[in-house]
This record gives structure tokens, sequence and C-alpha cells, in this order.
């Protein structure tokens, strides 16, 4: 079976969905930035402080690597994982890569709490969220599949419209 990739901006529901799905087909589950995390020892916050973005961006490139080389998994990617062209072809190339897509209001009152996203630190987050979803939504198209939006609906009707998706394309 294909590897099943979500990308999308932060706030998408990315981690989230993809961890019910995983488990809705007893698949593997990883989250690229948790699992840069786990093998740095620090959060991502930190390693933007001492590596910068793009000390991050290398790191983030070798976990996609080694994550897309598997086989059956389900994988949550960081929301600019799609700005290298390697990352692209990695994701296009080694599994069938779902869109979530999210309403900027929506996106803004999900991250708005969170203290631990660099590029909303010190920023007006809804002039950032827009820059971002400007200079990377191309990217997150050129690679999709499939679309599937996530704003103002249950985790649940996301991942079953999902399955739905994979079903009629004989994907699971």
């Amino acid at each position: 079976m294909a590897n099943l990739i979500l990308i999308g901006p932060m706030g998408a529901g990315k981690t989230s969905v993809g961890r019910a799905l995983a488990n809705r087909l007893q698949r593997t589950f990883y989250d690229s930035d948790r699992e840069i995390e786990a093998r740095c020892g620090v959060d991502i916050p930190t390693i933007f402080e001492f590596e910068g973005e793009e000390g991050f961006r290398e790191r983030e490139t070798r976990i996609i690597d080694q994550l897309t080389s598997e086989t059956d998994i389900v994988l949550a990617t960081g929301g600019g994982a799609v700005l290298r062209e390697e990352n692209r072809q990695y994701l296009s190339s080694r599994g069938h890569v779902i869109l979530l897509s999210v309403e900027l209001k929506e996106q803004i009152r999900r991250v708005s709490r969170d203290n631990k996203r660099p590029l909303l630190a010190d920023v007006d987050p809804e002039v950032r969220l827009q820059q971002l979803w400007e200079a990377r939504g191309p990217l997150y198209k050129s690679v999709a599949d499939v679309e599937i939006s996530t704003d103002s609906r249950r985790m649940l009707h996301v991942v079953n419209r999902i399955l739905r998706h994979l079903k009629s394309h004989s994907l699971i």
C-alpha cells in the first residue's frame, strides 16, 4: 500500500488527522517535526534559535527522506516541508499526498495560543500566515493528489472523507 502523506499549513490538523487516520488503517504514524525533536533532543524553537531556519530545513529534509523510504506509513509533515524541491520529490514519488487546507480565520484560531511556532514569533500572526500561504500554497498544490478542507469539521469527518477518497482510488 502507498504511504499516506499529509501536507498543509500550520494549524490545518495534519498531526491530529494523521494519528487518527493511521489508527483507523492500523499503520505506523510519524510526524516529521516530532521525529526531528526526538532525534535532536530539543524542541523546534530551540533548533531555530541555534541553527536558524536553514539548519532546521536540512534536518527536515533528512527526516523526510528517511521516513518516506518506509512503507505503509502515515506521515504528517511540517508546514514548510514543501519549500525544498528534494522534499517535494520525496513526497510525491513515495506516497499519496493529501493537502489539508484551512481558512485563515480558523487557522489563526487554532495556532494563536501556541508559543512553539518560531515563524509566528514577534509578528502579526494574520499577516504572517497569509504570507506563508501565498508562498507555500502553490507548492502544496503542486504535489497534492487531493485537497481536503478541515474548516469547521470534526476530525472524524475529515478522516472519513480521506478514507472515502482512498477507497475510490483503490488505495486501501
